[in-house]
Parts: C-alpha cells; structure tokens; sequence
C-alpha cells in the first residue's frame, strides 16, 4: 500500500457497511470523493474503524512515567485531556472511475480515507491501485 497524506474532499451519504448484509448494513459514510482533481466514487465499504491518537507520547503520560518532561498546565480540560481525545475515523474503501470493476475500462482502486474529527477533515492515508 502506498502511503499519502494528501487532502481530499468527501461527499457523504449512505453507503453499504462492510459485511453487506444489505439494507439493515447501511451507515453514513463517504460515497464519492475528489482526489487530485480526479472524482471517485465508493463502490464498496472494504472496513470501517476508529484510531485514537499516540497518547503515549504526550507530555501528561511522560509526566506520570518520570521524563524529563515538564507536566502539562491546565485543568481537567486543559492540553493533556485534549491529547486523549483526539480521534480519527478510517474508511477503507473500494472506489473507481470510468466503467465498473469488472469491465474493460475505467480506473479503480483500494483507498483509506480518514476523517480527523477534530480538524473536520478528510485525507487520503492510502492506496492500493
């Protein structure tokens, strides 16, 4: 898989959850996208989950283990409680351009689409083309 961590823009809609057992299945998610001034369109949910952000590398984690680093200001709220909220969502998707998958033409691929909630924003993470 090539690695990316490129832009992207997502429409979002219903679009079928990984095991496909139909209508019960169906989750909001991306449906199309435009990568590189190109449109692609979902064709199918390959998997679906939820990363959160290296915690262990934050400064209130190295505080409590005994770093060097200083421990972090604030309140409950303050920038390490930020840290371990910090979420993104990943969609790998089957998505393509042009004719189906299975016909003679058009372009299609497997891509990992991630949407960063606390920016509200899509990259591109990955492509297997």
């Amino acid at each position: 898989m090539r690695r990316y961590d490129d832009p992207v823009e997502v429409r979002s809609g219903w679009v079928e959850g990984p095991a496909h057992r139909g209508p019960a299945d169906r989750m909001e998610g991306p449906e199309q996208f435009l990568w590189r001034g190109r449109l692609w369109k979902v064709r199918a949910v390959v998997a679906h989950w939820v990363e959160t952000g290296p915690w262990w590398q934050s400064p209130g984690v190295r505080a409590v283990i005994g770093s060097d680093d200083p421990a972090p200001t604030g309140g409950a709220a303050g920038p390490a409680t930020a840290e371990l909220l910090v979420e993104r969502e990943l969609w790998r998707i089957e998505a393509g351009r042009g004719a189906d998958r299975d016909g003679s033409s058009g372009d299609w691929g497997v891509f990992d689409l991630s949407f960063d909630w606390t920016e509200g924003s899509w990259q591109l993470v990955g492509c297997v083309d």
